[in-house]
């Protein structure tokens, strides 16, 4: 593992005080794992699997719990997963961009790879949906303990909790993001505290430190078997942010976080409410609240409620910054990205994907009406992110760092083999409502092969009557034509063909620009590249170049200011000098082999409503020129 370089941004984050930057870690990226205790035990005890409250199936649960959170979290993503990061960044698309690196000599397996990570990136959309629906919906349900009669109110109070998030959305988080780090820091402290207090009631609870409990478990309730991981694995939910998030922080805070605070939090409030239920087996109605003093129980609704808010915040900006990254790599049609903090890059808004997360999770509340079957749905989408995060993870130890097989095989394995143990547990769930993730996972994934595909095919059809761009520059010298002053800029995908818009330009207006610049925009799979390997430009004479401007999956593509900062003399992008001209294709969908009649269809249909190019490269509206193209797929 020692080709995986700490990334050179972090140091940038040596600038800002340890301290700030690992409450800030805690306040982004733990907000999902850490209100899992608001409704983990309660579904292992209260929900449809028979776990008795007494000593064995406490302390087994326990114990499952904490050797979980050990083996999945700990390990497989802090000390491991973490290093993979691609050039600083993490998340499932960064992944999917090492291992089709890792896996490049091998082309089908390349491509599976890289389907496999998109599936991945479709989960997550469906967990986006479910972790705020659940966590705001769990925190709410605490006021029926401290107000009979009050829950009928508990769904229309969790809805107007969550509208009220998405609407604030487009504001930006800079301001009430200074408050999620302190918030998130006593969340866990608070959950120490509440954990130690009922730890102390019952101190025999400390047993299931002892893995023989979770052994003893599986031995004791042979019906049960490994149907019960699907309720234990609520206490693994959020994992996957970590890695997501490393982006923001580098892997070094993140992970002193997790061993600081949020472990231990975690694992004193499961044992203290895992004690509370040996004391009082009625206590599985709501453990996590019942383990709170009487005059503290509304103080912690509001905390829990602050607390899910922030969880969900995380998980919303989450789908923004994956859905950047799609449409850098081309996976996804080009939306309008806001930026919402002058200083901070990441904080985004993508208006269609907020407005989309809205409709879903405000329909889960409605439709699930409550956290407990809410989480008999939960888990598919996130174990099988899971196991997918670790199947890229191996082609990329295996190919990449070419780390010794003796090593990195039997510790794959262990990650291979749990994570597939956790998602077989969910499967069922399928049929109890978890379809809905599956089902938005399998339609995205869908959109996201076809625009893919579709592109593909629209390149290859412009290719069939594409003009060589060294017979075209000859046809020029033999029979030139009127020459305008000023610089033309035609976007194209291919560099060695004229571009579609050039002719057209050429056959309608019969002049041509001074200087010709056929600008081909290029997205790496890293996130971001250096401004010395920024451009590309050769001439071919007679006042035509070739320019290639290369973009990292994060970054984003202002083409004006990029050129601007080409100092090639004899090129002149000063902004009244220089017009944009873009070629927009319209699909007609045909018998031709390319696509089935449908996806063509589909294509269509994202091609028309996909952002155009102006917005998306940031063009002057008043330089830009567009000139349509029919292509037949």
């Amino acid at each position: 593992m020692s080709e995986t370089a700490i990334p050179a941004h972090e140091n940038s984050h040596a600038k800002t005080s340890g301290v700030g930057l690992l409450v800030a870690a805690v306040g982004v990226v733990y907000g999902d794992i850490g209100t899992s205790p608001l409704y983990t035990l309660k579904e292992v005890f209260a929900g449809h699997y028979g776990v008795q409250a007494n000593q064995d199936g406490v302390l087994g649960i326990l114990s499952l719990i904490f050797w979980s959170l050990i083996w999945v979290v700990s390990i497989k993503y802090v000390l491991f997963i973490l290093r993979a990061n691609n050039q600083g960044e993490g998340g499932i698309m960064a992944l999917t961009a090492l291992a089709r690196r890792a896996s490049a000599p091998y082309p089908k397996m390349s491509r599976n790879l890289v389907l496999l990570g998109l599936f991945g990136a479709a989960l997550f959309y469906g967990d986006s949906m479910i972790t705020p629906a659940i966590s705001v919906l769990s925190a709410v349900e605490g006021l029926q303990l401290a107000f009979e009669g009050i829950g009928h109110w508990v769904v229309p109070l969790s809805v107007i909790v969550l509208v009220a998030l998405f609407l604030i959305q487009k504001h930006g988080t800079a301001r009430i993001g200074i408050l999620f780090g302190p918030v998130m820091v006593l969340w866990f402290v608070v959950l120490g505290i509440l954990g130690t207090f009922g730890i102390l009631q019952r101190p025999e609870v400390l047993q299931a430190l002892n893995p023989a409990w979770a052994v003893r478990f599986f031995v004791v309730h042979p019906g049960i078997g490994i149907a019960i991981l699907g309720a234990v694995v609520l206490a693994l939910t959020g994992a996957e942010a970590l890695y997501a998030d490393m982006g923001h922080f580098g892997r070094k805070p993140i992970a002193r976080a997790w061993f600081m605070l949020v472990l231990p939090g975690l694992v004193l409030n499961y044992f203290g409410q895992g004690a509370l239920i040996l004391g009082n087996p009625e206590a599985v109605r709501n453990p996590f609240y019942l383990l709170a003093p009487d005059w503290a129980l509304l103080p912690m609704v509001a905390l829990s409620t602050l607390a899910t808010i922030i969880a969900s915040q995380a998980v919303i900006s989450g789908a923004f910054s994956l859905t950047r990254q799609a449409i850098q790599l081309g996976y996804v049609p080009r939306m309008f990205i806001q930026h919402t903090s002058s200083q901070e890059q990441g904080q985004i808004y993508i208006g269609l994907v907020n407005w989309a997360l809205m409709v879903g999770v405000v329909l889960l509340v409605i439709g699930f009406e409550s956290s407990s079957a809410l989480a008999a749905a939960y888990g598919v989408a996130v174990t099988g992110t899971m196991l997918i995060t670790t199947i890229l993870s191996s082609a990329v130890v295996l190919l990449l760092w070419k780390t010794p097989r003796w090593l990195a095989i039997p510790m794959l394995l262990g990650f291979l083999v749990v994570d597939s143990l956790y998602f077989a547990a969910n499967i069922s769930k399928i049929f109890q409502g978890g379809a809905f993730p599956v089902i938005a996972g399998i339609a995205l994934f869908i959109l996201m092969t076809t625009w893919k595909r579709g592109r593909k095919i629209i390149v290859e059809r412009l290719d069939e009557t594409a003009l060589p761009l060294p017979l075209f520059i000859s046809s020029i010298r033999a029979q030139p034509p009127h020459r305008v002053q000023g610089t033309a800029v035609f976007l194209t995908a291919r560099s060695d063909a004229v571009p579609h818009a050039l002719l057209h330009n050429l056959l309608h207006n019969q002049v041509l620009h001074e200087q010709v610049v056929l600008l081909t925009v290029v997205s790496e799979d890293r996130p971001r590249v250096p401004a010395d390997q920024r451009f590309e430009i050769e001439s071919f004479g007679e006042g035509f170049f070739r320019v290639s401007l290369h973009f990292g999956f994060i970054e984003e593509p202002d083409v004006p200011l990029a050129l601007s900062l080409c100092h090639l003399k004899e090129l002149d992008f000063s902004p009244m000098r220089t017009t944009y001209f873009l070629s927009r294709e319209t699909v007609v969908p045909t018998k031709r082999i390319g696509m089935a009649r449908w996806r063509e269809t589909l294509f269509a249909f994202l091609l028309k409503n996909a952002n155009s190019n102006l917005k998306y490269f940031n063009l002057p509206l008043n330089r830009v020129i567009e000139l349509g193209t029919q292509v037949e797929m």
